[in-house]
């Protein structure tokens, strides 16, 4: 007979929580009775964020909020501290922030291509920099919300801010190729990358006029958040299926190279 256990009430980091996908999974682990600390890219949209979860009916209690501009590597370590100092034991953590690349090729003032630097170095910062609290209890999981787009691209390793011939599609595709990648990094934790779908959300004009909900591909998400689904460490899942990952992203020597060049890229300048 199935179990009729609630499963033990977690705690999880989810990046970009205030829109789309990220605040979708952020609303359905709250559901599970999960503590749930919500990123957000500035105080405001963070409030907001807040908020509406809570007039969905996620219990307040079990909300936190941080904040740090993916754009700016000082901000990520700050809010990784701090986490670390309130939450000793972190269960989960889904790595969902990300942005289109824009049309002109954008550079922060750390050095970095904004894409790549929002959708995959913060977020290899981050986990590193969460290798504490990942690591108090077993069975932690990184969860990398990807993208099949990963499939199309390859790492200009010899000039990964495209300096030389930027398109949006192909950074957008870089950094959605390197976060797949990382998460065949070795660690203490079990990683997996995901394609959560083609959805509704800001990311839907790189790939079509349509898709499903938000909702649909947060479900995708918590799946591989849930204790209850067994996961093949460094796998890479599109939507619910476990699936091939693009060649480059499963040799060894690709996952070590791409971690030397993160380490390289994140280091305080």
């Amino acid at each position: 007979m199935p179990s009729s256990v609630s499963p033990a009430p977690r705690t999880v980091l989810v990046t970009g929580a205030t829109s789309g996908i990220g605040w979708e999974t952020a609303r359905l682990l709250a559901g599970r009775g999960d503590t749930v600390i919500l990123h957000a890219p500035d105080q405001a949209s963070g409030d907001q964020a807040r908020a509406r979860l809570v007039a969905a009916g996620a219990n307040a209690s079990q909300l936190r909020l941080v904040v740090a501009d993916f754009a700016r590597l000082d901000e990520v370590r700050a809010m990784a501290a701090r986490i670390a100092d309130q939450h000793p034991v972190l269960d989960v953590l889904v790595n969902n922030a990300a942005l289109a690349a824009p049309e002109r090729r954008t550079m922060t003032t750390d050095g970095n291509e904004l894409s790549l630097q929002v959708n995959f170095l913060a977020a290899y910062l981050l986990t590193h920099e969460l290798a504490g609290p990942l690591s108090a209890r077993p069975g932690s999981r990184v969860v990398n919300v990807s993208s099949s787009m990963h499939r199309t691209a390859s790492i200009s390793w010899n000039d990964p801010h495209r300096a030389k011939r930027y398109s949006r599609l192909a950074a957008y595709a870089q950094s959605q190729l390197a976060l797949t990648i990382f998460a065949r990094e070795q660690a203490p934790w079990t990683s997996v990358s995901v394609h959560p779908g083609v959805c509704d959300t800001g990311l839907l004009p790189l790939y079509a006029h349509e898709g499903d909900s938000a909702v649909q591909g947060a479900e995708r998400v918590v799946r591989l958040c849930d204790p209850a689904t067994e996961l093949v460490p460094g796998a890479y899942y599109d939507r619910t299926a476990l699936s091939p990952a693009a060649p480059v992203a499963l040799e060894d020597r690709t996952v070590r190279r791409l971690c030397k060049l993160a380490d390289q890229l994140v280091a305080a300048k």
